[in-house]
């Protein structure tokens, strides 16, 4: 599955962080948490490594 924005990108990028260990889970908030908690560490790259050329800031 490919991000459909960047901000779902950049919430996919923290969420693998903290998967790795990288950074602290408490500091997840908001999709980035969600993310974490429901998806694997492959969805979790699959997701924030999108090329993000052409990719709207946020979904409307």
């Amino acid at each position: 599955m490919k991000a459909k924005s960047k901000a779902q990108q950049k919430a996919a990028g923290a969420a693998l962080s903290a998967k790795r260990g990288d950074t602290k889970v408490s500091e997840l908030t908001g999709a980035s948490k969600d993310m974490y908690e429901s998806m694997s560490e492959d969805e979790l790259e699959e997701l924030a490594s999108t090329d993000h050329d052409g990719l709207p800031r946020k979904k409307s």
